[in-house]
């Protein structure tokens, strides 16, 4: 089975994730997608981190409409800072049989190389990534990472340059599908 692992802090899940998962979702080799929420972000300082179980919640919301996915709280339950190679390790214990993918987003392939343990990721994961608006830059990251042992599959589908941080302060109604901000609205998260 080819199985998507699909992480992020997803806080909230907002229409560039939807985006993604939609894009993913279709791709007819890919059988199976894991929808992880990080516990700790190595790779970022956030403003605010919704408590992980709304996190969670959020995801699963999402899936429902998503029959190959579901969501896996593998990184929050280990707690500590969330390492790809180590969820990757994890999850090759849990499904022995299976391909692994890592979904990322384009402006995540220039900076593959400064990853934790990056030589064993690209051992490991075959990368699948959404391109950037500047594509030039783009294609030189990937031949980069290809060069460096990465497999990468570029996926060519425009995706919203969505910041969370920019929008959490605002909530920006239209960011969000309409299920996550009534979710948000409900729980008073981000100061809604």
């Amino acid at each position: 089975m080819n199985t998507a692992i699909f992480g992020g802090t997803f806080n909230p899940f907002h229409l560039g994730h939807l985006k993604m998962l939609k894009a993913v979702s279709d791709l007819e080799f890919i059988d199976h997608i894991l929808l992880i929420p990080d516990h700790i972000p190595p790779h970022k300082a956030t403003d605010y981190l919704a408590d992980d179980i709304h996190r969670l919640n959020m995801c699963n919301i999402i899936c429902k409409d998503f029959p190959k996915a579901e969501v896996s709280s593998i990184e929050v339950d280990r707690k500590g800072k969330s390492y790809t190679i180590d969820t990757v390790k994890e999850l090759k214990n849990l499904y022995a049989n299976d391909n692994f993918y890592f979904v990322c987003g384009g402006d995540m392939i220039a900076i593959l190389d400064k990853w934790y343990n990056f030589k064993e990721l690209f051992k490991n994961v075959v990368f699948l990534s959404f391109t950037r608006n500047d594509k030039a830059d783009f294609l030189r990251d990937v031949e980069k990472m290809k060069q460096l042992g990465a497999e990468i599959v570029v996926i060519d589908t425009p995706i919203p340059d969505i910041s969370s941080t920019d929008f959490r302060n605002t909530l920006k109604k239209e960011l969000l599908p309409k299920e996550i901000y009534d979710y948000i609205k409900e729980k008073g998260l981000y100061n809604a």
